[in-house]
Protein backbone atom coordinates (compact mmCIF):
# COMPACT_ATOMS: atom_id res chain seq x y z
CA UNK A 1 0.00 0.00 0.00
CA UNK A 2 1.49 3.03 -0.91
CA UNK A 3 1.87 5.87 1.97
CA UNK A 4 -0.79 8.88 2.18
CA UNK A 5 0.31 12.21 1.56
CA UNK A 6 0.05 15.40 3.57
CA UNK A 7 0.29 18.74 2.27
CA UNK A 8 2.38 19.60 5.17
CA UNK A 9 4.42 16.51 5.66
CA UNK A 10 7.46 17.49 3.62
CA UNK A 11 9.53 19.04 6.45
CA UNK A 12 12.74 17.42 7.84
CA UNK A 13 14.57 14.23 7.35
CA UNK A 14 13.28 10.64 9.03
CA UNK A 15 15.27 10.09 11.53
CA UNK A 16 15.72 6.70 14.21
CA UNK A 17 14.05 6.80 17.12
CA UNK A 18 16.74 6.85 19.27
CA UNK A 19 19.20 9.35 17.74
CA UNK A 20 19.68 12.88 17.54
CA UNK A 21 18.50 16.09 15.89
CA UNK A 22 19.78 16.66 12.16
CA UNK A 23 22.24 18.83 11.47
CA UNK A 24 19.85 21.54 10.95
CA UNK A 25 17.18 22.58 12.31
CA UNK A 26 13.94 23.33 9.99
CA UNK A 27 11.06 26.03 10.82
CA UNK A 28 8.28 25.86 10.81
CA UNK A 29 5.67 27.32 8.33
CA UNK A 30 2.77 30.33 8.99
CA UNK A 31 0.52 27.11 7.97
CA UNK A 32 2.03 24.66 10.44
CA UNK A 33 1.85 27.31 13.43
CA UNK A 34 -1.72 27.61 11.98
CA UNK A 35 -2.84 23.83 12.25
CA UNK A 36 -0.64 23.15 15.36
CA UNK A 37 -2.22 25.88 17.30
CA UNK A 38 -6.00 24.47 16.47
CA UNK A 39 -4.82 20.81 17.44
CA UNK A 40 -3.31 21.86 20.39
CA UNK A 41 -6.31 23.68 21.26
CA UNK A 42 -8.45 21.11 21.00
CA UNK A 43 -6.32 18.60 23.03
CA UNK A 44 -5.65 21.59 25.55
CA UNK A 45 -10.18 21.31 25.72
CA UNK A 46 -10.48 17.62 26.54
CA UNK A 47 -7.81 17.99 29.02
CA UNK A 48 -9.70 20.25 30.90
CA UNK A 49 -12.64 18.22 30.22
CA UNK A 50 -11.69 15.69 31.94
CA UNK A 51 -11.32 17.26 35.05
CA UNK A 52 -13.36 20.28 35.39
CA UNK A 53 -16.14 18.51 37.14
CA UNK A 54 -13.48 17.13 39.53
CA UNK A 55 -13.80 19.68 42.70
CA UNK A 56 -17.98 20.08 41.64
CA UNK A 57 -18.67 16.59 42.03
CA UNK A 58 -20.62 17.15 45.68
CA UNK A 59 -22.52 20.26 44.33
CA UNK A 60 -23.35 18.84 41.15
CA UNK A 61 -24.56 15.47 43.65
CA UNK A 62 -27.09 17.80 45.65
CA UNK A 63 -28.29 20.02 42.71
CA UNK A 64 -29.39 16.68 40.66
CA UNK A 65 -30.12 14.63 43.20
CA UNK A 66 -26.85 11.92 43.24
CA UNK A 67 -25.95 9.64 45.77
CA UNK A 68 -22.87 9.70 47.57
CA UNK A 69 -21.99 6.27 45.70
CA UNK A 70 -22.74 7.28 42.29
CA UNK A 71 -21.07 10.62 42.38
CA UNK A 72 -18.04 8.79 41.12
CA UNK A 73 -19.89 7.72 38.32
CA UNK A 74 -19.97 11.22 36.67
CA UNK A 75 -15.73 10.79 36.43
CA UNK A 76 -16.05 6.94 35.66
CA UNK A 77 -18.19 7.13 33.06
CA UNK A 78 -16.76 9.42 30.96
CA UNK A 79 -13.12 7.49 31.63
CA UNK A 80 -14.61 3.99 30.35
CA UNK A 81 -16.13 5.30 27.46
CA UNK A 82 -12.84 7.39 26.79
CA UNK A 83 -10.32 4.49 27.18
CA UNK A 84 -12.67 1.57 26.07
CA UNK A 85 -13.11 3.23 22.47
CA UNK A 86 -10.02 5.02 21.42
CA UNK A 87 -8.18 2.19 19.79
CA UNK A 88 -11.35 1.54 17.59
CA UNK A 89 -11.63 5.45 17.01
CA UNK A 90 -7.75 5.30 15.89
CA UNK A 91 -8.32 2.93 13.58
CA UNK A 92 -11.73 4.55 12.37
CA UNK A 93 -9.85 7.51 11.76
CA UNK A 94 -7.14 5.69 9.28
CA UNK A 95 -10.49 4.56 7.53
CA UNK A 96 -13.15 7.32 6.97
CA UNK A 97 -10.61 10.28 7.23
CA UNK A 98 -8.86 11.77 10.38
CA UNK A 99 -9.98 15.29 9.86
CA UNK A 100 -13.86 13.70 9.13
CA UNK A 101 -13.20 11.93 12.65
CA UNK A 102 -11.65 14.98 14.60
CA UNK A 103 -14.96 17.63 12.76
CA UNK A 104 -17.11 14.85 14.03
CA UNK A 105 -15.82 14.48 17.52
CA UNK A 106 -15.79 17.87 18.25
CA UNK A 107 -19.22 18.74 17.09
CA UNK A 108 -20.17 15.63 19.35
CA UNK A 109 -18.16 17.31 22.44
CA UNK A 110 -19.81 20.48 21.96
CA UNK A 111 -23.17 18.99 21.65
CA UNK A 112 -23.17 16.71 24.81
CA UNK A 113 -21.57 19.81 26.41
CA UNK A 114 -24.73 21.59 25.91
CA UNK A 115 -26.76 18.66 26.70
CA UNK A 116 -24.55 18.46 30.18
CA UNK A 117 -24.91 21.91 30.94
CA UNK A 118 -28.97 21.74 30.95
CA UNK A 119 -29.43 18.24 32.46
CA UNK A 120 -32.37 18.17 35.51
CA UNK A 121 -31.55 14.69 36.50
CA UNK A 122 -28.85 11.96 36.85
CA UNK A 123 -29.90 10.12 33.63
CA UNK A 124 -29.25 12.90 31.48
CA UNK A 125 -25.99 13.97 32.99
CA UNK A 126 -24.33 10.84 32.49
CA UNK A 127 -25.64 10.16 29.09
CA UNK A 128 -23.32 13.34 28.35
CA UNK A 129 -20.52 12.68 30.08
CA UNK A 130 -20.98 9.09 27.85
CA UNK A 131 -20.64 11.31 24.73
CA UNK A 132 -18.07 13.44 25.53
CA UNK A 133 -16.09 10.19 26.64
CA UNK A 134 -16.73 8.83 23.32
CA UNK A 135 -16.01 12.11 21.56
CA UNK A 136 -12.65 12.08 23.73
CA UNK A 137 -12.09 8.59 22.22
CA UNK A 138 -11.77 9.98 18.21
CA UNK A 139 -10.49 13.49 18.60
CA UNK A 140 -7.50 13.04 20.75
CA UNK A 141 -5.92 9.76 18.35
CA UNK A 142 -7.32 11.74 14.84
CA UNK A 143 -6.41 14.75 15.78
CA UNK A 144 -2.70 13.29 17.50
CA UNK A 145 -2.75 11.48 14.02
CA UNK A 146 -3.04 14.98 12.41
CA UNK A 147 0.10 16.03 14.34
CA UNK A 148 2.43 13.20 13.96
CA UNK A 149 1.53 13.46 10.10
CA UNK A 150 2.32 17.47 9.52
CA UNK A 151 5.32 17.02 11.34
CA UNK A 152 7.78 14.30 9.87
CA UNK A 153 10.16 13.18 12.45
CA UNK A 154 12.76 14.64 13.95
CA UNK A 155 13.08 18.39 15.55
CA UNK A 156 9.56 19.76 14.35
CA UNK A 157 7.65 16.63 15.42
CA UNK A 158 9.19 16.81 18.35
CA UNK A 159 9.03 19.87 19.70
CA UNK A 160 4.78 19.66 18.61
CA UNK A 161 4.52 16.40 20.62
CA UNK A 162 6.49 18.33 23.83
CA UNK A 163 3.87 21.73 23.32
CA UNK A 164 0.95 18.76 22.86
CA UNK A 165 2.17 17.03 26.21
CA UNK A 166 2.73 20.18 28.32
CA UNK A 167 -0.84 21.84 27.09
CA UNK A 168 -2.67 18.64 28.03
CA UNK A 169 -1.08 18.20 31.50
CA UNK A 170 -1.43 22.14 31.94
CA UNK A 171 -5.51 21.10 30.64
CA UNK A 172 -5.91 18.89 33.69
CA UNK A 173 -4.32 21.30 36.23
CA UNK A 174 -6.31 24.48 34.56
CA UNK A 175 -9.47 21.97 34.75
CA UNK A 176 -9.55 21.69 38.46
CA UNK A 177 -8.66 25.51 39.07
CA UNK A 178 -11.74 26.22 36.75
CA UNK A 179 -14.22 24.26 37.84
CA UNK A 180 -13.65 25.64 41.06
CA UNK A 181 -13.78 29.14 40.28
CA UNK A 182 -17.07 28.82 37.52
CA UNK A 183 -19.17 26.89 40.37
CA UNK A 184 -18.03 29.25 43.22
CA UNK A 185 -19.14 32.03 40.86
CA UNK A 186 -21.40 31.39 38.66
CA UNK A 187 -23.00 27.38 38.54
CA UNK A 188 -21.21 23.81 37.90
CA UNK A 189 -23.32 23.91 34.76
CA UNK A 190 -20.78 26.37 33.66
CA UNK A 191 -18.22 23.74 33.81
CA UNK A 192 -20.06 21.79 30.34
CA UNK A 193 -20.88 25.08 28.86
CA UNK A 194 -17.53 26.66 28.34
CA UNK A 195 -16.73 24.13 25.94
CA UNK A 196 -19.39 25.29 24.07
CA UNK A 197 -18.07 27.81 22.23
CA UNK A 198 -14.35 26.29 21.80
CA UNK A 199 -15.67 23.35 20.16
CA UNK A 200 -17.73 25.50 17.71
CA UNK A 201 -14.70 27.59 16.85
CA UNK A 202 -12.60 24.36 16.20
CA UNK A 203 -15.52 22.37 13.71
CA UNK A 204 -15.57 26.13 11.89
CA UNK A 205 -12.08 26.17 11.28
CA UNK A 206 -10.73 22.67 11.27
CA UNK A 207 -11.93 21.98 7.57
CA UNK A 208 -10.24 24.52 5.69
CA UNK A 209 -6.92 24.62 7.60
CA UNK A 210 -5.96 21.22 8.75
CA UNK A 211 -5.11 18.78 5.58
CA UNK A 212 -6.29 15.21 5.62
CA UNK A 213 -4.67 11.90 4.68
CA UNK A 214 -6.09 8.72 4.46
CA UNK A 215 -4.67 5.40 2.64
CA UNK A 216 -5.19 5.48 -0.88
CA UNK A 217 -7.05 2.02 0.04
CA UNK A 218 -9.53 2.03 2.18
CA UNK A 219 -8.74 -1.56 4.15
CA UNK A 220 -11.82 -3.38 6.11
CA UNK A 221 -13.00 -2.81 9.84
CA UNK A 222 -11.43 -5.51 12.30
CA UNK A 223 -15.00 -5.67 13.40
CA UNK A 224 -14.21 -8.82 16.48
CA UNK A 225 -11.00 -6.87 17.23
CA UNK A 226 -12.95 -4.18 17.60
CA UNK A 227 -15.46 -5.99 19.83
CA UNK A 228 -12.73 -7.63 22.46
CA UNK A 229 -10.55 -4.92 22.86
CA UNK A 230 -13.79 -2.32 23.58
CA UNK A 231 -15.21 -4.67 25.56
CA UNK A 232 -11.64 -5.93 27.54
CA UNK A 233 -11.00 -2.58 28.16
CA UNK A 234 -13.90 -1.37 29.73
CA UNK A 235 -14.36 -4.22 31.77
CA UNK A 236 -10.77 -4.03 32.91
CA UNK A 237 -11.70 -0.42 34.18
CA UNK A 238 -14.84 -0.87 34.68
CA UNK A 239 -13.21 -3.80 37.24
CA UNK A 240 -10.27 -1.65 38.87
CA UNK A 241 -12.56 0.88 39.10
CA UNK A 242 -14.86 -1.13 41.75
CA UNK A 243 -11.70 -2.91 43.28
CA UNK A 244 -10.57 0.79 44.44
CA UNK A 245 -13.90 1.01 45.85
CA UNK A 246 -15.12 -2.40 47.38
CA UNK A 247 -11.50 -3.62 47.82
CA UNK A 248 -10.14 -6.71 45.13
CA UNK A 249 -12.16 -9.46 46.51
CA UNK A 250 -15.68 -8.56 45.55
CA UNK A 251 -17.14 -11.45 43.16
CA UNK A 252 -18.27 -8.66 40.72
CA UNK A 253 -14.87 -7.00 40.75
CA UNK A 254 -13.06 -10.89 40.24
CA UNK A 255 -15.43 -11.54 37.25
CA UNK A 256 -14.94 -8.26 35.34
CA UNK A 257 -11.10 -8.45 35.65
CA UNK A 258 -11.58 -12.21 34.57
CA UNK A 259 -14.15 -11.33 31.53
CA UNK A 260 -11.76 -8.69 30.88
CA UNK A 261 -8.84 -10.37 30.55
CA UNK A 262 -10.21 -13.49 28.33
CA UNK A 263 -11.71 -10.68 26.25
CA UNK A 264 -7.94 -9.15 25.86
CA UNK A 265 -6.42 -12.64 25.34
CA UNK A 266 -9.42 -12.99 22.69
CA UNK A 267 -8.14 -10.05 20.49
CA UNK A 268 -4.61 -10.92 20.66
CA UNK A 269 -5.71 -14.19 19.18
CA UNK A 270 -8.04 -12.32 16.79
CA UNK A 271 -5.08 -10.11 15.55
CA UNK A 272 -2.81 -12.92 14.88
CA UNK A 273 -5.42 -14.87 12.32
CA UNK A 274 -7.22 -11.48 10.47
CA UNK A 275 -6.49 -10.59 7.27
CA UNK A 276 -7.15 -6.56 8.04
CA UNK A 277 -6.29 -6.32 11.73
CA UNK A 278 -6.97 -3.32 14.14
CA UNK A 279 -3.53 -3.43 14.82
CA UNK A 280 -1.27 -5.83 12.95
CA UNK A 281 1.07 -7.92 15.43
CA UNK A 282 4.29 -6.44 13.27
CA UNK A 283 3.27 -3.37 15.13
CA UNK A 284 2.96 -5.11 18.89
CA UNK A 285 6.41 -6.37 17.80
CA UNK A 286 8.16 -3.44 17.64
CA UNK A 287 10.16 -2.32 20.66
CA UNK A 288 9.52 1.33 20.57
CA UNK A 289 5.92 1.09 20.27
CA UNK A 290 5.67 -2.20 22.96
CA UNK A 291 8.07 -0.12 25.48
CA UNK A 292 7.12 3.35 24.53
CA UNK A 293 3.77 2.59 25.77
CA UNK A 294 5.09 1.14 28.79
CA UNK A 295 6.47 4.40 29.66
CA UNK A 296 3.52 6.11 29.31
CA UNK A 297 1.09 4.37 30.89
CA UNK A 298 3.21 3.96 34.22
CA UNK A 299 3.67 7.98 33.54
CA UNK A 300 0.33 8.94 33.45
CA UNK A 301 -0.98 6.25 35.75
CA UNK A 302 1.55 7.67 38.37
CA UNK A 303 0.90 11.58 37.90
CA UNK A 304 -3.09 11.59 37.82
CA UNK A 305 -3.04 9.08 40.58
CA UNK A 306 -0.57 11.84 42.46
CA UNK A 307 -2.89 14.38 42.30
CA UNK A 308 -5.58 12.33 43.72
CA UNK A 309 -3.46 11.63 46.54
CA UNK A 310 -2.74 14.97 47.31
CA UNK A 311 -6.08 15.96 46.84
CA UNK A 312 -6.53 13.64 50.00
CA UNK A 313 -3.91 15.13 52.08
CA UNK A 314 -4.56 18.74 50.95
CA UNK A 315 -8.79 18.42 52.12
CA UNK A 316 -8.36 15.51 54.41
CA UNK A 317 -5.50 16.29 56.39
CA UNK A 318 -4.58 19.86 55.61
CA UNK A 319 -8.42 21.07 55.91
CA UNK A 320 -7.96 22.82 52.31
CA UNK A 321 -11.09 23.84 50.46
CA UNK A 322 -11.67 22.52 46.46
CA UNK A 323 -10.79 25.75 45.11
CA UNK A 324 -7.51 26.52 46.89
CA UNK A 325 -6.79 22.80 46.18
CA UNK A 326 -7.14 23.41 42.60
CA UNK A 327 -4.81 26.53 42.97
CA UNK A 328 -2.23 24.19 44.73
CA UNK A 329 -2.13 22.13 41.83
CA UNK A 330 -1.26 25.16 39.30
CA UNK A 331 2.37 24.88 40.82
CA UNK A 332 2.30 21.13 39.10
CA UNK A 333 0.63 22.81 36.02
CA UNK A 334 3.44 25.01 35.47
CA UNK A 335 5.99 22.35 35.96
CA UNK A 336 4.62 20.20 33.28
CA UNK A 337 4.48 23.29 30.53
CA UNK A 338 7.99 23.75 31.61
CA UNK A 339 8.54 19.85 31.09
CA UNK A 340 6.50 20.14 27.88
CA UNK A 341 9.13 22.86 26.35
CA UNK A 342 12.09 21.33 27.01
CA UNK A 343 11.08 17.86 26.66
CA UNK A 344 11.35 18.34 22.78
CA UNK A 345 14.65 19.94 23.41
CA UNK A 346 15.58 17.18 25.96
CA UNK A 347 14.58 14.29 23.40
CA UNK A 348 17.00 15.88 19.97
CA UNK A 349 19.93 15.75 22.61
CA UNK A 350 19.62 12.73 24.52
CA UNK A 351 17.45 10.59 22.33
CA UNK A 352 14.08 9.17 23.42
CA UNK A 353 15.34 6.80 25.55
CA UNK A 354 17.41 8.84 27.68
CA UNK A 355 14.59 11.32 28.24
CA UNK A 356 12.30 8.95 29.36
CA UNK A 357 15.18 7.70 32.04
CA UNK A 358 15.92 10.95 33.36
CA UNK A 359 12.26 12.35 32.84
CA UNK A 360 11.16 9.19 35.09
CA UNK A 361 14.33 9.75 38.21
CA UNK A 362 13.57 12.92 38.38
CA UNK A 363 9.70 12.13 38.67
CA UNK A 364 10.43 9.27 41.08
CA UNK A 365 12.72 11.45 43.46
CA UNK A 366 10.30 14.02 44.09
CA UNK A 367 7.41 12.14 44.57
CA UNK A 368 9.34 10.10 47.35
CA UNK A 369 10.29 13.30 48.62
CA UNK A 370 6.34 13.54 49.54
CA UNK A 371 6.58 10.38 51.61
CA UNK A 372 8.07 13.05 54.43
CA UNK A 373 4.44 15.56 54.40
CA UNK A 374 3.09 16.06 58.08
CA UNK A 375 -0.08 17.31 59.38
CA UNK A 376 1.51 20.81 59.65
CA UNK A 377 0.45 23.38 57.31
CA UNK A 378 4.07 24.68 56.69
CA UNK A 379 4.85 21.33 54.85
CA UNK A 380 2.51 22.78 51.56
CA UNK A 381 5.87 23.73 50.30
CA UNK A 382 7.49 20.89 50.03
CA UNK A 383 4.48 19.88 48.19
CA UNK A 384 4.77 23.22 45.78
CA UNK A 385 8.05 22.11 45.33
CA UNK A 386 8.30 18.67 44.51
CA UNK A 387 4.83 18.73 42.36
CA UNK A 388 6.86 21.38 40.26
CA UNK A 389 9.75 19.24 40.24
CA UNK A 390 7.58 16.16 39.45
CA UNK A 391 5.50 17.79 37.07
CA UNK A 392 8.54 18.56 34.94
CA UNK A 393 9.92 14.94 35.27
CA UNK A 394 6.77 13.81 33.95
CA UNK A 395 6.36 15.44 31.22
CA UNK A 396 10.00 14.71 30.20
CA UNK A 397 8.86 11.00 30.35
CA UNK A 398 5.98 11.39 28.55
CA UNK A 399 6.92 13.78 25.21
CA UNK A 400 10.18 10.40 25.03
CA UNK A 401 7.08 8.24 25.42
CA UNK A 402 4.84 9.82 22.67
CA UNK A 403 7.99 10.57 20.17
CA UNK A 404 9.16 6.11 20.81
CA UNK A 405 5.74 5.01 20.28
CA UNK A 406 5.26 6.99 17.07
CA UNK A 407 8.60 6.85 15.01
CA UNK A 408 9.51 4.82 12.57
CA UNK A 409 6.10 4.51 10.67
CA UNK A 410 4.70 5.75 7.72
CA UNK A 411 1.68 7.84 7.70
CA UNK A 412 -0.73 5.35 6.71
CA UNK A 413 0.14 3.53 10.44
CA UNK A 414 -0.23 6.99 12.39
CA UNK A 415 -3.89 6.29 13.12
CA UNK A 416 -2.96 2.93 14.83
CA UNK A 417 0.03 4.30 16.43
CA UNK A 418 -1.30 7.36 17.86
CA UNK A 419 -4.73 4.97 18.60
CA UNK A 420 -2.38 2.60 20.72
CA UNK A 421 -0.87 6.06 22.06
CA UNK A 422 -4.39 7.43 23.26
CA UNK A 423 -5.36 4.38 24.55
CA UNK A 424 -2.31 4.04 27.05
CA UNK A 425 -2.88 7.67 28.16
CA UNK A 426 -6.78 7.49 28.52
CA UNK A 427 -6.56 3.86 30.18
CA UNK A 428 -2.89 4.98 32.56
CA UNK A 429 -5.87 8.25 33.56
CA UNK A 430 -8.42 5.74 34.33
CA UNK A 431 -6.95 3.28 36.30
CA UNK A 432 -4.62 5.67 37.77
CA UNK A 433 -7.55 6.49 40.74
CA UNK A 434 -8.44 3.24 41.50
CA UNK A 435 -5.63 1.52 42.03
CA UNK A 436 -4.07 4.04 44.31
CA UNK A 437 -7.41 4.07 45.97
CA UNK A 438 -7.17 0.79 46.76
CA UNK A 439 -3.53 1.13 48.44
CA UNK A 440 -4.98 4.28 50.25
CA UNK A 441 -7.68 1.66 51.64
CA UNK A 442 -5.59 -1.67 52.48
CA UNK A 443 -3.17 1.14 54.57
CA UNK A 444 -5.95 3.00 56.39
CA UNK A 445 -8.02 -0.31 56.98
CA UNK A 446 -10.55 0.32 59.65
CA UNK A 447 -8.98 4.01 61.17
CA UNK A 448 -10.27 6.64 60.42
CA UNK A 449 -9.28 11.05 60.72
CA UNK A 450 -6.34 12.88 59.53
CA UNK A 451 -3.61 11.06 60.69
CA UNK A 452 -5.13 7.70 59.09
CA UNK A 453 -5.21 9.49 56.26
CA UNK A 454 -1.93 10.80 56.39
CA UNK A 455 -0.89 7.20 56.50
CA UNK A 456 -2.35 5.60 53.79
CA UNK A 457 -1.47 8.60 51.35
CA UNK A 458 2.14 8.45 52.56
CA UNK A 459 2.03 4.67 52.04
CA UNK A 460 0.71 4.89 48.31
CA UNK A 461 2.96 7.76 47.99
CA UNK A 462 6.00 5.12 48.22
CA UNK A 463 4.23 2.56 45.44
CA UNK A 464 3.53 5.74 43.11
CA UNK A 465 7.33 6.69 43.13
CA UNK A 466 8.70 2.87 43.10
CA UNK A 467 5.99 2.50 40.71
CA UNK A 468 7.74 5.38 38.02
CA UNK A 469 11.14 4.16 38.95
CA UNK A 470 10.93 0.80 37.82
CA UNK A 471 8.83 1.64 34.49
CA UNK A 472 10.80 4.49 33.57
CA UNK A 473 14.46 2.00 34.36
CA UNK A 474 12.69 -1.02 32.48
CA UNK A 475 11.49 0.67 29.30
CA UNK A 476 14.96 2.36 29.47
CA UNK A 477 16.98 -0.96 29.44
CA UNK A 478 15.00 -2.73 26.64
CA UNK A 479 14.21 -0.06 24.46
CA UNK A 480 18.57 0.05 24.57
CA UNK A 481 18.25 -3.71 23.55
CA UNK A 482 16.59 -2.35 20.19
CA UNK A 483 18.86 -0.25 19.48
CA UNK A 484 21.36 -2.91 19.61
CA UNK A 485 20.35 -4.77 17.88
CA UNK A 486 19.48 -2.10 14.95
CA UNK A 487 23.01 -1.45 15.09
CA UNK A 488 24.44 -4.60 14.60
CA UNK A 489 21.93 -5.09 11.68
Amino acid sequence: MPPSRTASSDIGPAVDPTSGPPATSPRMSSRQKLVLALLLGSQFMIAVDFSILNVALPVVGEGLGFSLAGLQWIATSFALAAAGFTLLFGRVADLVGRKNLFVGGMAVLGLSSVLGGLATSPEVLLTARVLQGLATAAVTPAGLALLTTAFREGPLRERALGLNGALMSAGFTAGAILGGLLTDLLSWRWAFFVNVPVAALVVILAPSVITDSRPEERPKLDVPGAITVTGGLLLLVLGLTQAGETGWTRPTTLAALAAGAVLLVAFVRIEQRSAAPLVPMRILKRRSVVWGNTAGLIAFVTETSLVFLLTLYLQEVLGYSALATGLAFGVLGAGTVVGGVLGGRAVGRFGNRRAIVLGGTVQAAATLSLVALGTSGTWIWLLLAATFVGGVGNMLMIVGFMVTATSGLPDEEQGRATGLATMTQQVGIALGIPVMSAVVTARMGAAHGPDAVLSGVSGAILVNSVLVLAGAVLAGYFLAGGARRRENG
